[in-house]
């Protein structure tokens, strides 16, 4: 339904979308079915409103914009148009947010972003880089400060040994540590205790506390992941469930088998990780897309 006070200015509103009074529909825009678009908004040329989303009151959408189906805008959020007059800040495509996501009121978002599946951002967020998807951000810069329907998995116990976690895969591993007056060591033995052989090793450290790294999945190598020295959070996904889990001694590992997504974040400044894998670099091993991730489980 559109109501009488709104202007359209297209044919693309589906006959069973609600537009409210005072909202101004430019040229090209489409308004997908079931879409609910609240009143003194704007919708640009370009727009694209997926069915069953909600807009609320105020808001401007400047195009080029997609909004996936079901995604759930709050009142006046402003979604800013590309800066012509600064080739720099022109982005190289549409801004998208992918289905599900929520955008609570008065946040921004900046041209050419990617907001992810489901991802969750806060009232007043200033939205510069893209948002991975279940990913909850805030602040201005928009900063990750956890994970939708993430459970915190606890280390394990502190005596020797692999810990099941709810992932499907996904171990969590107690090394063994030995102290005395000379120092502390910590031992795993691949092939052993632990369950791959290695063909590589890389140690990625000097992050800046609010960078995310991983945002993968591989299709055939697996890897263990321990953070030496400081501490991160890792969150592991295997398109049906989700946990994060903090690296926190040079003793405690977690076992990433293939097939399982990962992000790691929430490093502290001293924050060493080392990563032993079981394959040699390969790009073609690496799912980079979420949503390909989601594709490619279902049809595994």
């Amino acid at each position: 339904m559109i109501h009488s006070t709104a202007e359209v200015q297209t044919l693309y509103v589906d006959p069973t979308a609600s537009v409210g009074a005072f909202t101004l529909i430019g040229p090209d825009a489409q308004i997908g079915a079931g879409a609910v678009v609240g009143s003194h908004c704007l919708v640009d040329r370009a727009v694209r409103v997926g069915s069953r989303a909600t807009v609320g009151d105020g808001t401007r959408l400047l195009g080029p914009l997609a909004l996936a189906d079901s995604v759930r805008i709050g009142p006046n959020v402003t979604f800013a148009a590309p800066d012509s007059a600064s080739p720099k800040a022109s982005p190289s495509g549409p801004t998208l947010v992918e289905a599900g996501a929520v955008i609570e009121a008065g946040a921004v978002i900046l041209a050419g972003v990617t907001i992810g599946a489901s991802a969750h951002v806060a009232a007043g967020a200033v939205v510069t880089h893209s948002v991975p998807a279940f990913a909850v951000v805030s602040g201005n810069p928009a900063r990750i400060t956890g994970y939708v329907d993430t459970v915190r998995e606890a280390a394990p116990a502190t005596s020797a040994g692999a810990t099941a976690t709810s992932v499907r895969g996904v171990t969590l591993h107690q090394l063994p540590l030995i102290n005395d007056i000379r120092g502390s060591l910590s031992v795993g033995e691949f092939g052993r205790t632990l369950p791959f052989a290695v063909k590589r090793y890389f140690v990625v450290f000097g992050v800046p506390s609010v960078e995310t790294r991983g945002e993968h999945a591989h299709r055939q190598c697996q890897e263990l992941l321990v953070c030496v020295t400081g501490s991160c959070s890792v969150v592991a996904d295997d398109g049906r469930a989700r946990q994060e889990f903090r690296l926190d001694r040079p003793d405690l590992g977690i076992y990433l088998p293939p097939m399982v997504w990962r992000v790691h974040y929430k490093y502290t400044p001293d924050a060493v990780l080392v990563a032993f894998a079981s394959e040699y670099y390969d790009p073609a091993d690496y799912i980079r897309s979420y949503q390909e991730f989601l594709r490619e489980v279902q049809l595994g």
